[in-house]
C-alpha cells in the first residue's frame, strides 16, 4: 500500500464502518482478490475504485457475506454480516438482475421491507405505503404500478436505490449505480446519497467514472487485486497512486488528474 494509506484518519470514538482483514478470494482456480487490509470510515460517502477486473465487486460481494473467502475476514460494525444482516442496505449492478421477472416497482421497493416483516408476513397497507414513499424520495412515486421490465434504465437504478432506502439501513453498498443511467438520475442518486451521508449513514460504492470521484465521495479505496491505497480523496487520489492502480492508462490518468484539479468537492457542509 501506497500514499495515502491512513484509512484510519476517521476519530478513535467513531470505529470503522467495515474491516477487512488478509481477505483473500478466487473463484477456482481464478484469483480475484490478494490479502486485502482496509477499513472503511463510518458516515461517510466512499468509493472502490480500480481497472477491470481488480476485484471491486467481489470486495463488495465479501462484505456482504456472499462470497467464501481463502483467508481473512469482514467484519460490519464490530461483527459478521451475518449478525448484520439488518444493518446494510445493497444496491446490486443492474446487469446482474433479472428485468423480465414480472413484478412492479413497487412490489421490489417493498421487498425492502422484508427483513423487519419476516419472509413468511404479508406487507400491509402501512409497509405499501411506506414503499411508496421510498419511491417519492427517488422521484418515480408515479411509477409505483408499472412492471419493471417496462423501466428505462435509469428508472430500474432507482427503483433499486428506493429498496435499499425501504431497508432503512445504516450501510449502504453499490455496485456501480451510475453504470448506464442518465445524468438526471446520475445527481438525483448523487444528492440522495448525500442526504444519506448527513443522516449519519455510510455509503460504500463501486464507481468507473475518474474524473467524478473527487466530486462525489470523501473516501477512496484503490484495488488491483491488492490493496494498492486507501484514504481521503485529498490524499490518496493522487497520481502517483492513480498510476499504481490502472498501469500505463495514461489517458484516463490525465483526465482524472485534470477532474482533481478543476472540479473541487461537492460541499459536505
Amino acid at each position: 500500500m501506497v500514499d495515502g494509506s491512513d484509512s484510519q484518519s476517521q476519530s478513535p470514538s467513531v470505529p470503522p464502518a467495515i474491516e477487512v482483514h488478509d481477505l483473500t478470494v478466487a473463484y477456482g482456480t481464478q484469483p480475484a482478490l490478494w490479502d486485502v487490509d482496509v477499513d472503511v470510515p463510518a458516515e461517510k460517502l466512499c468509493a472502490i475504485i480500480g481497472p477491470n477486473g481488480a476485484g471491486k465487486s467481489t470486495l463488495i460481494k465479501a462484505m456482504l457475506g456472499l462470497v467464501k473467502p481463502l483467508t481473512g475476514w469482514v467484519q460490519i460494525f464490530g461483527a459478521p454480516f451475518a449478525k448484520r444482516r439488518s444493518w446494510v442496505g445493497y444496491v446490486p449492478q443492474r446487469s446482474s438482475v433479472d428485468w423480465d421477472f414480472p413484478t412492479t416497482a413497487l412490489d421490489v421497493v417493498t421487498m425492502g421491507l422484508y427483513g423487519r416483516l419476516g419472509w413468511l408476513r404479508r406487507p400491509r397497507r402501512r409497509h405499501r405505503e411506506e414503499a411508496l414513499a421510498c419511491l417519492d424520495k427517488v422521484g418515480i412515486a408515479d411509477l409505483a404500478g408499472r412492471q419493471i421490465r417496462q423501466l428505462s434504465g435509469g428508472q430500474q437504478q432507482r427503483v433499486f436505490l428506493a429498496r435499499a432506502l425501504a431497508q432503512d439501513a445504516r450501510i449502504y453498498l453499490m455496485d456501480e449505480p451510475f453504470a448506464g443511467v442518465d445524468a438526471a438520475t446520475e445527481r438525483a442518486v448523487m444528492e440522495l446519497l448525500g442526504t444519506l451521508r448527513d443522516q449519519g449513514k455510510t455509503v460504500v460504492a463501486v464507481h468507473h467514472d475518474l474524473q467524478t470521484v473527487p466530486r462525489y465521495f470523501e473516501h477512496v479505496t484503490l484495488l488491483n487485486m491488492r490493496l494498492v491505497a486507501a484514504g481521503p480523496v485529498e490524499t490518496t487520489f493522487t497520481e502517483k497512486n492513480l498510476q499504481q492502480a490502472y498501469g500505463g492508462r495514461l489517458t484516463a490518468l490525465t483526465r482524472a488528474a485534470d477532474a482533481l484539479l478543476a472540479n473541487p468537492p461537492l460541499d459536505r457542509e
